[in-house]
């Protein structure tokens, strides 16, 4: 097999990994492993932008919103879900790339503080999320910013949330229209190893010790669509943007997902990172190159959001 394309930048941060010694996340326990993943931010992201507004949202679920106005005429939201297994990851290891959303797409941004599992396994982290959504639509005067419509957002377990989501508010909408969603490296049908799972599972960051450990902590039932939303079907879906990093082990399941809504006429964008590995839109700072990928991103994103208005 020809050994896959690597980007010099990945590269270097692969082989420093390789030389960290200590113990993986997986094996200090939710805790350590949730502590391990803020201290990452720190290390490997890049610190976050100023912006108008940061603020923790009083609701039935923990929300912060960022914005780069102080005040807004109604308009689209977006709602982002963090990643990290459903056990790890929060508001603080994802808000530099909160704040950046807001501030290149003008958007309200309103990050989602669900549950983790173990303590809260399926199908806590979401409800919460869904919750989160309802809330947001409907509440718009306790959140300060009145949302005529959303677009969903997530990354790896946060993307297949976001996903989930989308299908549960087809199904029974909310008060206000999905204009999109945007999966990025989204586990979107974790009950299929595809062959991407075999190739990249080792030495890609995202290793099987680790997607094991999250996926008996969360301990979604296969064949349920909340688990794996690709389940839920994809007819009648908003407008979908898929990214996926070519390295990734769950690479496959986000590229059966954008084809399936292609071919169901749904309109899609589906772009692979080439030669980048999962997780790369927190690891801005030890990856130049995410950079340039989440500013592709936002272009793909900006006449949406447009449309939207």
């Amino acid at each position: 097999m020809v050994d896959p394309f690597v980007r010099p930048d990945v590269g270097a941060f692969l082989e420093m990994l390789e030389r960290l010694e200590g113990p993986k996340g997986h094996e200090v326990g939710p805790e350590g492993a949730r502590q391990m993943m803020v201290a990452s931010r720190h290390a490997f992201d890049v610190p976050a932008r100023d912006i108008a507004v940061i603020r923790d949202v009083d609701a039935p679920v923990p929300m912060r919103l960022y914005d780069v106005r102080a005040e807004r005429e109604p308009g689209p939201l977006l709602l982002f879900i963090h990643g990290g297994g459903w056990v790890i990851g929060d508001l603080e290891t994802h808000e530099p790339f909160c704040v950046h959303v807001a501030i290149e797409l003008d958007l309200p941004v309103v990050a989602v503080d669900y549950r983790l599992a173990p303590e809260h396994p399926f199908p806590t982290p979401f409800d919460d999320s869904l919750t989160a959504a309802r809330w947001v639509a409907s509440n718009g005067d306790e959140l300060g910013r009145r949302a005529t419509s959303l677009f969903l957002a997530g990354d790896s377990a946060g993307g297949n949330l976001a996903a989930a989501i989308a299908a549960a508010l087809r199904d029974e909408p909310a008060v206000v229209p999905v204009a999109g969603q945007w999966l990025i490296y989204p586990a979107a049908d974790p009950c299929v190893r595809y062959p991407s799972y075999d190739q990249f599972n080792e030495g890609f960051l995202l290793t099987k010790a680790s997607m094991d450990w999250f996926e008996e902590s969360y301990a979604g039932p296969r064949g349920d669509w909340r688990y794996s939303p690709l389940l839920a079907g994809v007819e009648g879906l908003p407008p979908t943007f898929v990214l996926t990093p070519g390295l990734d082990p769950i690479r496959d399941q986000g590229r059966a997902y954008a084809a399936r809504c292609a071919e169901a006429g749904i309109e899609t964008i589906y772009w692979e990172a080439p030669g980048t590995i999962h997780g790369f839109i927190n690891l801005r700072k030890a990856l130049p190159s995410a950079n340039d990928d989440l500013e592709r991103c936002i272009d793909y994103l900006k006449p949406w959001v447009e449309r939207a208005r």
